[in-house]
């Protein structure tokens, strides 16, 4: 386990106009079944990323560990691209491969997020929602949450076909298994999204022991219903391990407001 960044209240672009600013924490638990936590989070502008590990024991950690501190090496900057994303994940490939190299089975993990990016000077600020695994990434916005992500999933590639009604994924005995991880000496192939940062607009980044315990009327409810970034992630993360917990559990929050809002306070 790796927690990368810290908590974080009116962070400021220092774009010209009004302006934004940006709360966000990030929040892990090992949970109640797990002798070990394999899940990282980098909470760090322009960065928001969690890497759910593979591989057993310490190498889950390992492989994790990797993603997030590759991506940790962008956030001196204030946008990041694809590119940037791309070539982290590269290298944490060849990373994991160096410390995978005594295993049987291979290392790997999953690898979601969202950065800060920008198209040009004078363009809108944007989130660029990024995936590989099945790791997710929400948007809640006036009261109504959204997945952005799609998981690369044996259940979802179902779901997709018409095989399997989207309710009963869950519950599926192949509801564990991805088709695309980072690590397994494969390149990484990460899709993305387009989210326009916005006052008001909520994001949520969290690996699958939270989404495996929680429905999507109740991460609704706590993201609509607790202030704070910080209070927001512990909330979400206590919920999903008082529901069973039986997988590590990560949840970083990322707040968006208007910089009038944040001065007025």
């Amino acid at each position: 386990m790796t927690e990368l960044g810290r908590p974080t209240t009116a962070h400021a672009l220092g774009l010209d106009g009004p302006g934004l600013t940006f709360d966000w924490a990030g929040v892990t638990d090992v949970g109640r079944r797990r002798a070990h936590n394999e899940d990282s989070y980098l909470a760090e502008a322009p960065l928001f990323v969690v890497a759910d590990g593979m591989g057993g024991h310490s190498a889950g950690d390992v492989a994790s560990d990797a993603v997030v501190r590759r991506m940790s090496e962008i956030a001196s900057r204030p946008f990041a691209t694809t590119d940037d994303v791309e070539t982290a994940l590269r290298v944490a490939t060849e990373d994991i491969a160096v410390a995978a190299a005594d295993t049987e089975l291979g290392v790997g993990t999953t690898a979601t997020g969202a950065f800060l990016s920008r198209e040009g000077e004078g363009a809108e600020v944007d989130f660029t929602v990024f995936n590989v695994g099945d790791s997710r990434v929400y948007m809640f916005e006036d009261g109504r949450l959204r997945q952005v992500t799609v998981d690369h999933s044996v259940v979802q590639e179902m779901v997709d076909a018409g095989l399997l009604h989207a309710d009963d994924a869950e519950k599926h005995p192949d509801s564990n298994v991805i088709t695309r991880a980072v690590g397994f000496d494969v390149d990484p192939r990460p899709d993305y999204w387009r989210v326009p940062a916005r006052p008001g607009l909520r994001l949520l980044v969290c690996s699958d022991g939270l989404t495996k315990e929680l429905s999507a009327g109740r991460i609704s409810e706590l993201l609509g219903g607790v202030d704070g970034a910080e209070p927001a992630a512990t909330a979400l993360v206590e919920a999903a391990v008082e529901a069973g917990g039986r997988d590590n559990v990560t949840a970083v929050v990322v707040d968006v407001r208007s910089a009038e809002t944040t001065d007025a306070e």
